[in-house]
């Protein structure tokens, strides 16, 4: 499994915006489809959209469509996720993570994960 590293989280203030990234730790990971997620305290872990192993696609949660941009980076081994008009209910830890299959289409498990970055939006 590949590892990965998340950063960039941060003290926002509403309407704000923060870029969190996701480094890998080889480039296995250009060969999988990369997700985006967020927990919440008290509340399940949340998908907030996917990106294809070659950029070419993106796919987003309702709740953040519009808001939020997944991108990436292959030859260097990152993923990002800009995140724009930043909402006091987006405070939560984010997650990158890895789906399992090659060249998947983000239906199947996400099984490598990073540690997360934590992001705080004050009103």
């Amino acid at each position: 499994q590949v590892q990965l590293v998340e950063s960039g989280g941060g003290l926002v203030q509403a309407g704000g915006s923060l870029r969190p990234s996701c480094a890998a730790s080889d480039y296995t990971f250009r060969f999988n489809v990369m997700g985006w997620f967020r927990q919440a305290p008290g509340k399940e872990r949340e998908f907030l959209g996917h990106i294809s192993w070659n950029g070419g696609s993106t796919y987003y949660a309702d709740s953040v469509k519009g808001r939020f941009t997944i991108s990436r980076d292959n030859p260097e081994k990152m993923v990002y996720l800009q995140m724009n008009n930043l909402q006091p209910e987006d405070t939560a830890v984010y997650y990158c993570a890895a789906e399992g299959r090659p060249y998947g289409l983000g239906t199947s498990p996400f099984n490598s994960w990073g540690q997360g970055t934590q992001v705080t939006v004050s009103s």
